[in-house]
């Protein structure tokens, strides 16, 4: 299937506005996850409403506004031709070739796939950590609040085409308001959400706290 990487951006982040631009040992954010998804045979393309990130990399698709990330995705989708897309989340700068084909590989089961792996107490205690119900290789639910159960939920999505172009008109619910979590439009209208657990021991740039903790974990401070 002919697939191609999508890395949904914008600079109006609540937590941490101008996020994507911000410098990681020489390199803005947006430039190290692209970076990295090029590292795998698959095309990537950038997708945002900011001239200022479409800068920043060769490869890029300058959208509308969007409500969020699998939005943006959808719209760039429009443009183009692949039986699937990979979603990597541009506050992923320790993505890896390994997570974006197991995603991938994935789809052949699910029409829409995602990536957990384990949690620490600390992140089941922050809100910025998402969280994921499942139950075998199926997830049930997200959120962000729940502590004492739950897996570290990654920002790695894989959708096949036909049910990526779907989303835009499905309802909006109140539970995505609330957690503030696409993916739960899809659980709410039905869609199964095939998971798979990973070895992953990166960081997810959330806040400015997660730019200590990935400069510590880099030794970059």
């Amino acid at each position: 299937m002919r697939t191609a990487i999508l890395i949904p951006a914008r600079l109006a982040s609540k937590r941490f506005p101008d996020k994507m631009l911000h410098i990681l040992d020489g390199k803005s954010l947006i430039q190290r996850v692209f970076d990295a998804c090029q590292q795998t045979d698959f095309d990537t393309f950038v997708v945002t409403d900011s001239k200022r990130i479409a800068s920043l990399v060769p490869n890029h698709i300058v959208t509308g506004e969007a409500s969020n990330g699998t939005e943006r995705c959808a719209m760039a989708a429009r443009d183009l031709d692949y039986d699937c897309y990979i979603n990597v989340q541009g506050d992923m700068p320790d993505v890896t070739p390994k997570l974006i084909k197991t995603v991938s590989d994935y789809l052949k089961y699910y029409p829409i796939t995602t990536l957990f792996t384990d949690m620490s107490q600390e992140q089941q205690d922050n809100p910025s950590t998402v969280k994921m119900v499942r139950s075998g290789d199926k997830a049930l639910w997200f959120g962000r609040g729940m502590t004492g159960y739950g897996e570290w939920h990654l920002g790695i999505y894989g959708y096949r085409a036909d049910a990526l172009s779907l989303y835009p008109d499905m309802e909006v619910t109140k539970e995505e308001k609330t957690e503030k979590l696409e993916q739960l439009r899809w659980l709410k209208a039905g869609w199964d959400i095939g998971c798979t657990r990973v070895d992953f021991d990166g960081v997810e740039i959330n806040t400015q706290e997660d730019i200590h903790l990935w400069n510590y974990k880099n030794e970059r401070i």
